[in-house]
């Protein structure tokens, strides 16, 4: 029988608990059906549906609003003892599980979403066996490398400053230590690299894809994710890489709303909360604001992990009646993270923080550690341990 132990290498997580990750699933389901149903789209396309957003926002159309869905997402399966796949590959088997106790479609493609083949092989599902329309498209991939399905010149982001370079806080997670970390400058190739595999570029691809073969329903939205934050991130996020990124997709959402005027479709970008991934505990700097703005937040009763958040995204804001846009037309669910009493709280805290205190009672570096270790199917609530062989593991069925 399979032991699962989790592991570390600095803030990366290396073991997975396939067993956690399908009680974690069923964890944030339940949470979707407490809430009770509301009204939504019944036909979507998920692209990165395998964790943290793309994943919590599949789980709430589905089991909120009752939606047909289709992730796609680039995760490995178990290969031996010792390497067991990816998380995400747990997630995709868990929630499809799932949603067919529902009677509802959960097809998952294990593909590179940026390639031209897994865009035709998605078509062709959506026209032979998904009713032939889709009425919407999440686009909420995250990969660090893209290879260019034209030229087929791999990319490699990179998360950097602009400009200076940036000194500043940081947390291994590995050691249990804190430091001080120093963020180097980016070069102009760096800043061009992050936008070509973080930017819109491939939202804008997929977009038009779906709309030149007609899989598009009339009035069909398409919604991506963004992080602006406030000052006390804006130096390595908003005002570094990152940020160009993010500025690349706001401008790729104009083109696609253009795009899509002739069936009355929309591009929607979302700035989304700080909330725990695999992603943002590598930032540099990041996991030190997030302990203290949990703090802060928790206390207030608005902290919000990915479920929580995209459930108040989607059942209040896209389709209920509580959106808050910006001026330039983003949705904005970050109101309760950049409330100037909030921030003004979270920076008198970061300011207080050293080696000796960041994981006391004064942050939320516990409630950080358990958000990040149940990405990995490790400390779930409500899990029991259960006997599993390598065998049953490989058996499964995305």
């Amino acid at each position: 029988m399979l032991k699962f132990e989790q592991k570390l290498r600095g803030n990366v997580a290396l073991g997975v608990n396939p067993l956690g990750c399908k009680q974690d699933v069923l964890n944030q389901i339940n949470y979707v059906k407490n809430n009770g149903t509301y009204e939504g789209p019944k036909k979507v396309l998920i692209i990165g549906a395998s964790s943290s957003y793309g994943l919590a926002t599949r789980i709430s159309l589905a089991f909120g609003a009752g939606a047909d869905t289709i992730g796609v997402s680039f995760e490995k399966g178990p290969k031996n003892e010792r390497n067991l796949g990816t998380a995400g590959w747990y997630n995709n088997i868990a929630f499809r599980q799932a949603a067919e106790k529902e009677g509802l479609i959960a097809k998952n493609f294990v593909a590179d979403a940026f390639s031209h083949e897994t865009k035709q092989e998605v078509i062709d599902y959506i026209k032979q066996e998904f009713g032939g329309k889709v009425d919407l498209v999440v686009y909420s991939l995250a990969s660090g490398v893209r290879k260019d399905p034209d030229t087929g010149e791999t990319y490699h982001s990179a998360i950097k400053a602009i400009g200076e370079p940036v000194i500043g806080p940081h947390i291994n997670m590995q050691t249990e230590s804190f430091y001080t970390e120093k963020l180097e400058a980016a070069s102009d190739e760096e800043i061009a690299n992050t936008v070509k595999v973080m930017g819109g570029e491939d939202w804008q691809l997929w977009m038009e894809a779906l709309k030149e073969a007609d899989v598009l329903a009339d009035g069909v939205l398409t919604t991506n994710y963004s992080y602006l934050g406030t000052e006390l991130n804006h130096v390595y996020y908003g005002g570094g890489t990152l940020g160009r990124a993010k500025a690349d997709c706001d401008e790729k959402a104009a083109n696609i709303d253009a795009l899509l005027a002739d069936i009355n479709g929309k591009a929607q970008m979302i700035v989304a909360t700080a909330v725990t991934t695999k992603a943002s505990s590598v930032i540099p700097f990041f996991p030190v604001y997030c302990i203290a703005l949990y703090k802060v937040m928790s206390e207030q009763g608005t902290h919000e992990t990915p479920i929580m958040h995209q459930e108040r995204i989607y059942r209040e804001m896209v389709y209920g009646d509580k959106p808050e846009f910006d001026k330039e037309g983003r949705l904005r669910p970050d109101n309760w993270e950049i409330d100037a009493d909030t921030q003004a709280k979270t920076k008198e805290l970061v300011l207080q923080l050293n080696e000796t205190n960041f994981n006391s009672d004064l942050t939320a570096y516990d409630l950080f550690y358990k958000e990040f270790s149940n990405l990995s199917g490790f400390l779930v609530d409500n899990y029991v341990e259960e006997a599993i062989t390598l065998d049953e593991l490989k058996a499964l069925e995305y």
